[in-house]
């Protein structure tokens, strides 16, 4: 059986996120999605949130689990039993940091492969910091985030009514 790891900061999950991480359990007999637990100031949403985000969003397919982690990823990975690391590639920038990780990925743990997925070109150009940034200046992310994750950051970034403080 071969288990592969997506890990990410996901703040939040994309469309894109979930276009690799469907794909990949399309390749691998179960995947774990590996939420990056970051102290809360560095992150637009807890770990605890970006967690459910995106177990919310792949709930339908039984090959998937979602969780946290801390640490370094190889050490996550051999403790999860996974013998792949998934990436997700969108651009040639990318590809620098992506093969930077993974040489040190290898230097620490031979035994796990990378395999890299490139974005799909309805994807290309998403990321969540980009979906931060637009969102947090009033644009609709609608079509680009599952709608829970729309909701939460509709919610995050709406202007406080006069009830609020």
């Amino acid at each position: 059986m071969v288990v592969a790891l997506y890990p990410g900061r996901f703040d939040p999950v994309t469309k894109g996120h979930l276009d690799i991480a469907m794909r990949a359990a399309a390749l691998f007999d179960e995947l774990i999605i590996a939420i990056y637990d970051l102290p809360s100031d560095r992150t637009l949403f807890s770990t605890v949130e970006r967690v459910d985000f995106f177990a919310r969003a792949v709930k339908a397919e039984s090959k998937i689990r979602v969780l946290p982690f801390a640490g370094l990823v190889v050490d996550f990975a051999r403790k999860q039993e996974a013998s792949v690391l998934v990436r997700g590639i969108r651009a040639v920038t990318g590809f620098e940091t992506e093969f930077d990780m993974a040489l040190m990925n290898k230097k620490m743990a031979p035994q796990i492969e990378s395999v890299y997925l490139m974005a799909s070109l309805d994807h290309l150009f998403l990321s969540g910091t980009r979906i931060r940034e637009v969102s947090s200046l009033g644009y609709d992310v609608r079509g680009l985030v599952p709608d829970h994750v729309l909701q939460a950051l509709d919610e995050k970034f709406s202007p406080p009514t006069e009830d609020q403080p």
